[in-house]
Parts: structure tokens; C-alpha cells; sequence
């Protein structure tokens, strides 16, 4: 096949790191001629394309494609995509985020392409916009899902969303969960001691991780104010916070008028090749966010061996089973966030048996591998 994926921007995150994934695979596993297309890597988070990983994938940057709102960008951009498409003549073109989903299902469709699919990695469209904002976007959703063949959802929740929201019918969907590359997180005990001296992590220190980007709707305040009573609890307890972002220094202020400065640990922005030693030096995973599809961050550390403990949002209940893998909490109740946080941190038994359950569970299904060669059947079903 020839297939040309387009995504606004390869920075490091985990739509990208799906993508990326596919395009390789195609490549590797099939003979597929692969073409991606992109934004510009801006953003704090880094850019996925200059770790080599790429390999020869033949990749064709739009400085144009950006994820802001810019008509006269927007105009220039669709019209570059639709010159790449007439010039590389795929079979399939797969689309990703916002914008890039936008401009690139709409130059696809007319340019008429035998078969375009779009990647939903979460919903563009929230509680937390402006009304305008969120109908706005809403209604993007809807137009340029007529310009599609098919919907892939990272999560069954995703399908939901968008149903509810009537940017499509049920039958226009599919769930294909994100791949990754499930082999360092499976080992990731292996450098467990290396990595908790490092980081000045005691033997006798019980480490709750979170991964994610420090910023908004991501949570960090509400672990923070929950923090006080499982100090009180558990006072071997740590809190391990890997990633970077605009709210460090008001995060970091908080936590010391609190008088809670020695328990925790910012890493900040690391590499992706270093997120499963990570997740290897914690004891289990807390995710507070308020939005997102499926956060990567849930099933690599189950692969781990690692309990969960998240806020019941979008598609965190597919992997964070309820007292089977983890915990669910309702978001923004930081009494029982840390209620659930407690008992996993005093009882080792019972994080070593939910740990185990979501390795045995979930490692074959968030293989890429095992993702890529869905994503292919389902391109293979649109031509015929």
C-alpha cells in the first residue's frame, strides 16, 4: 500500500509516539510505502523526530500546519496537502489531532482518496473550553468526519464522547488501542535500585509516580492537596513527579508552604527511553487528570507490574479496573483520591496482585504490533 499519515506536530506525546509506531511498522512488517506528513515539533515537550527512531521514513514537514487557528496558515497548508497527495498518490491517508485531522481529511477528500481514516486520540472538544470554543470545535468534528471512511478510537470512551456528541454514528467507529513498545516496561524493574538512588529514593520509601506534562486540567494541585493526609498516613511515602511544563514553580510553592518539600521529586522533561526506569522506581501510578482519551501513562505502568489509581475519565476505566488493577476515583474528590491512595501504599500484597493483573492483562494488547496490524485489516476492509 501507500499510505500518508498527517498529524499537526511530532512532539513527544503519545499520539505521536502512536503514529510514529504505525508508520514504522508499515514499513518494516509490510513493504508499505509510508509518507509523513507534519507540522512544525513546536512546544516544550521536544521533538520525537530527532531521536533517529524514525529511521528512513520519509518525512515531509509544512512549516504552515500549526496547531493554532490561523486562516491565512490554514489556507496555505491545505493547499500543500493536497499537492502532496496528488504527488505521492496513496491508497490511504490516516490523519491525527485537531488540525492536522481537519485540513488533512479535508484535502483527502478532494482529492478523492480510495480510503481516509482518522485517529481519535481524544476529543478536541471539552467541558473545561468556553461554550463558543467547545461548539466551535464541535462542529469541525462533525464536518470533517462526512470527509472520512472511518473513525479509530484509542478507547471505547472516545466513541462515546462522540456519539453523544452526534459528530457521527456508531457504525462509523472503531476501537483500536494506541500502541507502544511494551518490552522496556515489562524490564523495568530492571534498573529499579540504579534509578531510586539516583533520584535519593530510599529503600524504605513507598514512591507514587504521576507522568504527565505540568500543566492545566492535568491535576497536579488536586495530588498535592491530597498529599497531607497520606504524609500523615505513611510517612515513607514519596511522590515521584516526572514531566515539565509552566506550572512547576506555583507546584513547587504549594508543596513547600505545606511543609511537604522533602516528599516529593521532580524529574522534569525526560527522554521517552527513560520513562519505563521511571516507572521501575515507583511502587504504583496515580493519574489525575481531567481530560484525556487514554493516557499512555495507565498501561505502561500496569505492563510494569504497577497498580493505578486515576480519576474516572474518558477511557482510564478500560485499564484501571476497579479494585482488580487499580482504583477509580470521581474527579476532583481528593478525599477519596487519597482514601485509595493510602491503602495501596500500606498494603504490599495487594499491589503486587492488581500490579500482576494488569501485566497478564493488558501487555499483548498495547503492543504495537498488535495495533499496527489492526489499523492495516481495517485499511484493507475500506479498499476492498
Amino acid at each position: 500500500m501507500r499510505v500518508i499519515h498527517i498529524i499537526t506536530r511530532m512532539i513527544i506525546g503519545g499520539a505521536q509516539e502512536n503514529t510514529l509506531f504505525n508508520c514504522v511498522d508499515l514499513r518494516r512488517e509490510y513493504g508499505d510505502e509510508v509518507l509523513l506528513v507534519t507540522g512544525p515539533a513546536m512546544g516544550p515537550e521536544g521533538d520525537l523526530l530527532t531521536q533517529g527512531r524514525a529511521g528512513d521514513l520519509a518525512v515531509n514537514v509544512v512549516p504552515e500546519l500549526v496547531r493554532a487557528i490561523s486562516p491565512a496558515k490554514d489556507w496555505v497548508a491545505l493547499r500543500k496537502l493536497r499537492q502532496i497527495i496528488r504527488d505521492f498518490k496513496p491508497d490511504v491517508v490516516h490523519t491525527h489531532s485537531a488540525k492536522g485531522g481537519l485540513l488533512g481529511r479535508r484535502a483527502a477528500f478532494v482529492e478523492s482518496v480510495p480510503a481516509t481514516v482518522h485517529t481519535v486520540h481524544g476529543a478536541p472538544f471539552h467541558p473545561y473550553q468556553p461554550a463558543l470554543a467547545r461548539a466551535f470545535f464541535r462542529m469541525c468534528e462533525t464536518r470533517a468526519a462526512k470527509w472520512c471512511d472511518r473513525l479509530i478510537s484509542v478507547a471505547d470512551a472516545m466513541t462515546d464522547l462522540l456519539v453523544r456528541a452526534k459528530v457521527a454514528d456508531r457504525e462509523k467507529f472503531v476501537t483500536i488501542y494506541s500502541g507502544m513498545d511494551v518490552e522496556p516496561f515489562i524490564h523495568a524493574d530492571e534498573k529499579r535500585d540504579a534509578t531510586r538512588r539516583s533520584l535519593g529514593i530510599l529503600p524504605n520509601h513507598v514512591v507514587i509516580g504521576k507522568i504527565a506534562r505540568l500543566f492545566h486540567l492535568k491535576g497536579h494541585d488536586d495530588l498535592i492537596t491530597a498529599a497531607p493526609s497520606i504524609v500523615a498516613a505513611c510517612p515513607d511515602v514519596r511522590f515521584l513527579l516526572v514531566g515539565d511544563g509552566v506550572l512547576r514553580s506555583s507546584l513547587q510553592c504549594r508543596i513547600d508552604s505545606l511543609g511537604l518539600g522533602s516528599h516529593f521529586i521532580f524529574t522534569g522533561l525526560v527522554p521517552p527511553n527513560v520513562v519505563p526506569s521511571m516507572i521501575g522506581a515507583m511502587d504504583t501510578l496515580v493519574h489525575t487528570s481531567f481530560r484525556e482519551g487514554l493516557a499512555r501513562a495507565l498501561p505502561q505502568a500496569l505492563i510494569a507490574g504497577r497498580p493505578v489509581v486515576s480519576y474516572d475519565i474518558d477511557g482510564a476505566r478500560e485499564v484501571a479496573v476497579d479494585h482488580e488493577t487499580g482504583f477509580l476515583v470521581r474527579p476532583g474528590d481528593t478525599a477519596q483520591l487519597s482514601q485509595r491512595l493510602i491503602e495501596l501504599v500500606a498494603d504490599d500484597v495487594a499491589r503486587h496482585r492488581m500490579g500482576t493483573t494488569g501485566k497478564a492483562r493488558f501487555t499483548e494488547r498495547f503492543r504495537h504490533e498488535t495495533m499496527t496490524r489492526e489499523i492495516r485489516k481495517l485499511y484493507e476492509q475500506l479498499l476492498r
